[in-house]
């Protein structure tokens, strides 16, 4: 039989199971997908809470790598034995094997295995559309970046790096500050010992920064916005600390004409033309290397309960993958 972590209820990491589920033939459209390794990330906290909604019982996770195991009616780019993976889809990664809209798999290249796929789909296309879209970083920018030493903080700074930017990141300690230098931060503020908006305004003479990128939310937002310069893009794409209160409006005249975005993955990667091409952008820096993936805790699927009070108690760094 086939398993898989499900919730009946919303709560703690105490509420998901491992339970027997069955899997059945994939209809039109679908293929049924073997994982090797399933992604961990903040957003499923999220929908286990009952933060974002889900319909109960639920699985969860919306990222994995595997193999496909058979096709549906309909499926013509796709065949059993494919390695493939996936960052944008229905809840249902935490599993042995599941069913799975076929337009939201990508074929893996040679030079990306399982594990790495699994720890870089969905931090990495959240990446593409946060620089290459939402605000296009361009050679010559200086950006500020929250939870530099996260998944996605550690592939946003590199692959900004690559693209000429200086990046300057906030991290909570020094050993998450040594990480986010290694991955091209060019100035990291330890947040909890300094005024991030007085060190921005040190480091860049005044003049701020075109875009801020604010997984972090209700800790960091307002003074997030203290560092834009005029008409700069606030990209809120995660709230790890809790919501962001209700916002006036005036304040953003006041500081500049600011921009705010509440961007996610699912909108910019809704079209499957967009979901291919934003791949093959995230599989290019990966394949030449000027982004690396490090998966840096994997635990079994089985107790992904204990990989969520880890994940929230910020007691992991990077990517975190688990195993099937």
């Amino acid at each position: 039989m086939t398993h898989a972590i499900r919730f009946h209820k919303t709560g703690g990491p105490e509420v998901l199971v491992w339970e027997e589920v069955s899997v059945g033939k994939p209809g039109p459209g679908e293929a049924r997908i073997r994982h090797t390794a399933v992604g961990l990330n903040f957003v499923d906290i999220y929908n286990r809470s009952g933060l974002y909604p889900a319909q109960l019982p639920s699985g969860l996770g919306s990222e994995a790598a595997g193999i496909v195991e058979e096709v549906g009616p309909g499926v013509t780019d796709l065949k059993p034995g494919d390695r493939v993976a996936y960052g944008a889809s229905p809840l249902g990664a935490y599993s042995e094997a599941r069913l799975i809209p076929a337009d939201r798999l990508l074929k893996l290249p040679d030079g990306v295995d399982d594990k790495t796929a699994a720890a870089m789909m969905l931090k990495g296309l959240t990446t593409q559309y946060l620089i290459r879209q939402t605000y296009r970083v361009k050679a010559g920018d200086t950006i500020l970046l929250h939870a530099a030493a996260g998944g996605v903080g550690l592939i946003l700074s590199q692959w900004a790096k690559h693209l000429g930017a200086t990046v300057i990141g906030t991290v909570s300690n020094d050993e998450k500050a040594k990480l986010a230098k290694a991955h091209g931060c060019d100035h990291v503020i330890i947040y909890t010992r300094e005024d991030f908006v007085k060190r921005v305004d040190e480091i860049t003479g005044g003049k701020k920064v075109p875009v801020v990128y604010d997984s972090v939310g209700k800790d960091t937002f307002l003074k997030s916005l203290d560092c834009l310069a005029p008409l700069g893009v606030a990209a809120l794409f995660g709230q790890s600390s809790g919501a962001v209160e209700p916002l006036n409006l005036g304040l953003l005249a006041q500081k500049g004409s600011l921009y705010v975005t509440r961007p996610t993955l699912f909108t910019y990667a809704a079209k499957r033309e967009n979901l291919v091409a934003m791949a093959g952008e995230l599989f290019d820096v990966v394949k030449s290397g000027a982004v690396k993936i490090e998966v840096h805790q994997t635990y079994p699927l089985k107790d992904a309960a204990k990989a969520h009070a880890d994940l929230a108690a910020r007691k992991t760094t990077g990517s975190t993958v688990l195993t099937v």
